[in-house]
């Protein structure tokens, strides 16, 4: 009986619906054959291609965590200019962003920091060559109507109010972000610009193992920073790595104040102390008092009080240089320059470009 049912003929007749049923499934259920039988050449490229231009490009751009807002809004206006592209955006503190190229060899088309003296202090001359400056910003003292003493807070006593008992506040890591050394800057600068000499030692030195130095006849302060999981910031201080996570701080009331650029405290609609010019490190008019306060950071960083300036570059090893450079361009334009308006933060106009700046970006800024 079972050789009667599997007969040459009919094995060859299942060996024959078998193999068109193979064809089918690989093809896709479309003819692409010649007239001989065998598969068209222009058949097999066209599936490839097509398979291929399903995948977007990605465009991984790393950026300081105050550029959160302004960025997710630019990666949505790039990504309709370019619709094979996708923009994969990546917030860390500047310093920190930084280093994810330098030592951890992360692969990255454009690296954004809230500091422009990173870009050359920490990229040059193996990863980066040029950068852009961008955009400004200044130093404030972010609340809630549900921080302590919010009716009472102001310009002039923010820093007493800070040294209450039942007050916490925070600020960013200063190893890992700009925002946490400028915080130490504006505090330090507090003291000549109130008259009191002991508001960097009551805010800072009572709370942490950080300690300001009076460094040299110039009459510089320094702050020499201990490694991250040595400062052991007290009860009252709340330390995070980027600035942003101090928002849920803030959010959940386990802070009351903390140290945030303007910018991030207007996108978040949150209440702030906006501090005198002398002090917030924004006004090219006091750079010289600025100056008097350095930070070195536990890796030897050297940072010294200058305005709040943001910087922009593609690094050497970019996997998409060329998109890299569009998404530079797209920042610095007229476009992209309302985006920072809009939300709060100044822009640069036009950007100031240093280093060895790429032809494509000559007409966008001006070289210093």
């Amino acid at each position: 009986m079972i050789s009667t049912i599997f007969s040459p003929r009919i094995l060859k007749k299942v060996l024959l619906m078998t193999v068109l049923l193979c064809s089918v499934i690989v093809h896709g259920c479309v003819d692409n054959t010649n007239t001989d039988g065998t598969d068209s050449i222009d058949s097999i490229d066209s599936a490839d291609s097509n398979s291929g231009a399903e995948i977007p490009e990605k465009l991984t751009v790393l950026h300081a965590g105050s550029l959160t807002v302004p960025f997710a809004k630019l990666e949505e206006v790039f990504e309709a200019k370019h619709p094979d592209i996708d923009v994969q955006c990546e917030a860390a503190g500047s310093a920190k962003t930084i280093k994810k190229v330098t030592e951890l060899h992360k692969e990255a088309d454009v690296v954004a920091s809230a500091d422009y003296s990173l870009i050359p202090g920490m990229m040059y001359p193996e990863y980066a060559n040029w950068y852009a400056q961008f955009a400004k910003n200044q130093i404030v003292l972010a609340y809630s109507d549900k921080s302590k003493y919010a009716d009472e807070i102001n310009a002039s006593n923010w820093y007493e109010i800070l040294r209450r008992d039942d007050v916490r506040f925070g600020f960013s890591n200063p190893n890992d972000d700009p925002c946490g050394y400028r915080s130490q800057m504006v505090i330090q600068l507090a003291e000549a610009h109130y008259g009191d000499d002991m508001v960097y030692e009551d805010l800072i030195e009572a709370n942490s193992d950080m300690s300001m130095t009076y460094g040299d006849a110039n009459g510089t302060y320094v702050l020499y920073l201990p490694e991250s999981e040595s400062i052991n910031p007290s009860a009252k201080l709340m330390i995070r790595s980027m600035e942003m996570e101090l928002i849920a701080g803030l959010d959940a009331q386990e802070i009351d104040y903390y140290f945030i650029y303007r910018s991030v405290a207007k996108q978040h609609d949150q209440l702030f102390v906006e501090l005198p010019q002398v002090i917030d490190l924004s006004s090219v008019s006091y750079t010289d008092t600025y100056k008097t306060v350095q930070v070195v950071q536990a890796n030897g960083n050297v940072v010294t009080g200058k305005p709040v300036v943001y910087g922009i570059t593609v690094p050497k090893n970019a996997p998409s240089p060329g998109m890299g450079l569009e998404f530079v361009k797209l920042v610095i334009s007229s476009e992209g320059q309302q985006i920072f308006t809009d939300l709060g933060q100044p822009p640069i106009t036009p950007a100031i470009g240093s280093g060895e700046v790429p032809e494509g970006l000559g007409s966008e800024l001006t070289e210093q």
